[in-house]
Formats: structure tokens, C-alpha cells, sequence
């Protein structure tokens, strides 16, 4: 088994016990790890084109955008949410409870370097997760439906 195949697993298996706390807890538990909102991210897989879910924190949001951050704690590869993203923008997020349809987008680059200070003032384990890969970690932003 390779690297790549072990820490997604690692990844797979974080989710899941993610999703098992926050429903045996009423969503209490690990509701804002970091200090930052959990968001559960609904796309079609890009290859398979199936539903996939997942749950991210957005360190940043307001009444028409969500923003995530595409990290994979610092992996050279983009996250499958993410590139499920590239292939189908149009999506929905639980937020609050709440399901929103969403149109993700990733940030420009005047607006991934306006947003990137506020995204590490948030939570500083971004920037760490930067200087592990040679990739620019995208930076996205979640246009909630009808405000477009």
C-alpha cells in the first residue's frame, strides 16, 4: 500500500468518525473544530458521478458566500471534493442545518490574497499547511443560491 492510499484512508475514516460525533451528539460536539463552522459539502463525483458529502470547516462566511480552503493538510494533490467541484461547480452545503444550493468557484488571485490573510487569522494551521506543498491551496468561494 502506498503513502497516498494510507493517508487517504486516514482521511476517509476521519470524516466518518466526524459524521458518527456530530449526529450521536445533536451536532454539539466538534461543531466548530478550530474555532471555525462545520459546513457538510454535497457534490457528483467527477468520474462517477454519484453523490459525495463531506464535512469542512468555511473559516470565513457571510450572508451570501461561504469560503472553504481546499488544503488536504498540505498535500500535493487537491482534495476529491475540490476537483468533484471543478467538474460540477453547482452544489449545496448544510449550513446551520440548513441545506442552501450553492455555485463554488474557485478565487481569483486578488481575491485568494485578500482572503488568505483573513482565512490564517482564523486559523493558523492553513498557513502551516502552505508551506508543506508546492501547490497555491486554493481558496474557494461558495456563492449561496440567490445571491449571485
Amino acid at each position: 500500500m502506498n503513502k497516498n492510499t494510507v493517508k487517504d484512508a486516514g482521511a476517509k475514516m476521519m470524516n466518518i468518525a466526524h459524521r458518527l460525533v456530530l449526529a450521536v451528539s445533536g451536532n454539539r460536539l466538534l461543531a466548530e473544530p478550530f474555532g471555525m463552522p462545520v459546513v457538510e459539502l454535497h457534490t457528483i463525483g467527477r468520474k462517477s458521478g454519484q453523490p459525495r458529502s463531506c464535512y469542512l470547516t468555511s473559516p470565513v462566511r457571510d450572508e451570501n458566500r461561504v469560503i472553504l480552503v481546499a488544503s488536504k493538510g498540505g498535500d500535493d494533490r487537491h482534495p476529491d471534493w475540490y476537483r468533484n467541484l471543478q467538474a460540477h461547480p453547482d452544489a449545496e452545503l448544510v449550513i446551520d442545518g440548513q441545506r442552501r444550493k450553492i455555485h463554488a468557484r474557485t478565487a481569483n488571485a486578488e481575491e485568494r490574497a485578500r482572503l488568505w490573510p483573513q482565512i490564517t487569522e482564523v486559523y493558523r494551521g492553513y498557513a502551516n499547511y502552505q508551506t508543506r506543498t508546492t501547490r497555491e491551496i486554493p481558496v474557494v468561494i461558495c456563492e449561496l443560491e440567490g445571491t449571485r
